[in-house]
């Protein structure tokens, strides 16, 4: 069904002796997001991915990828699914083209028009015939990324993909994804730990610590409920008499700051004008996601 989740991770856990890597992740990934994979170093998201790609053996729980169970039918879960889990290998003293090609030998159905269309789709078409050795990181990347794709997976992992990647390098990256997910209709499940790139790139965010997993959030205010509480900024012009005006909130200059419901905030501002205070301007207080981060892992350092 249109809805199912592409992946489901139900109570995985992985031990190695007596350490707990990742310790009972239970998550659904929706078809058609970019979909992002947070922690600090360490806590448990290569191993995750690692598990979702058969890399390594589940201890505990599974993980169904298209319907498919990794551990009853492994085969048919991951012909879903295209990975880069660390950098992208290729032969260097080959082009970019000669490695597609030969990539493409060892699947099923995938022509010289497919290899064109992921040339395109990566923006490679300009240096395709060149020796990868002559490429930069980024354009490997992106080679990587259409490798990855050839055999259209509904699901494509990409573990810490902007590694190394220079600030254009990393835009281009987050441009490509986004216009995969809306073009090909692949889900993108990836793991950084670069808050401002995943707050940029990504539609929702899964946020793992010590191996468990503590959050799952949308990043896009077109999901949230319109009646959630949000930190609303009100500039005035007297705002000490705001404040007794609305008996409490937080003052900043001459902005004051409530969490209000949003059928709250219109009330809010008739009682402003109403005290005869001058209004000139009304806007959500947006915390970022390393705000937010911070919050939820009492300030463990991401990198």
């Amino acid at each position: 069904m249109q809805h199912e989740p592409v992946v489901r991770l139900e109570g995985v856990t992985k031990k190695v002796g007596s350490r707990t890597l990742v310790e009972n992740v239970t998550l659904d990934i929706p078809p058609g997001q970019v979909f992002g994979f947070l922690g600090p170093n360490g806590a448990g998201k290569t191993t995750t991915i690692r598990m979702m790609v058969g890399l390594t053996s589940i201890s505990q729980g599974d993980i169904n990828i298209c319907g498919y169970s990794i551990k009853e039918h492994f085969e048919k879960a991951v012909a879903n699914v295209g990975a880069i889990v660390e950098n992208p290998e290729m032969y260097k003293f080959l082009t970019g083209y000669q490695n597609l090609r030969h990539f493409a030998r060892m699947m099923k159905g995938i022509d010289a028009k497919r290899i064109e269309e992921v040339v395109r789709l990566v923006g490679l078409g300009n240096r395709i015939h060149d020796k990868v050795r002559t490429y930069s990181l980024g354009m490997r990347q992106r080679l990587g990324v259409a490798q990855a794709i050839l055999h259209r997976p509904r699901l494509l992992i990409l573990d810490e993909p902007t590694n190394g990647l220079d600030p254009q390098g990393i835009r281009e990256l987050r441009d490509y994804l986004r216009h995969l997910c809306r073009d090909e209709g692949t889900t993108v499940f990836v793991s950084s730990h670069l808050l401002s790139e995943m707050e940029l790139m990504c539609d929702s965010v899964a946020i793992i610590q010590n191996g468990r997993l503590i959050d799952v959030r949308s990043l896009r205010n077109g999901n949230e409920s319109k009646a959630e509480a949000a930190e609303t900024g009100f500039t005035v012009d007297e705002p000490e008499r705001a404040l007794a005006v609305l008996e409490g909130g937080s003052r900043e200059g001459n902005v004051i700051t409530l969490k209000l419901a949003r059928d709250e905030i219109p009330e809010i501002n008739a009682r402003l004008v109403q005290a005869g205070i001058k209004v000139y301007g009304i806007q959500t207080v947006t915390r970022s996601l390393e705000d937010q981060f911070l919050e939820m892992t009492g300030g463990d350092p991401i990198g």
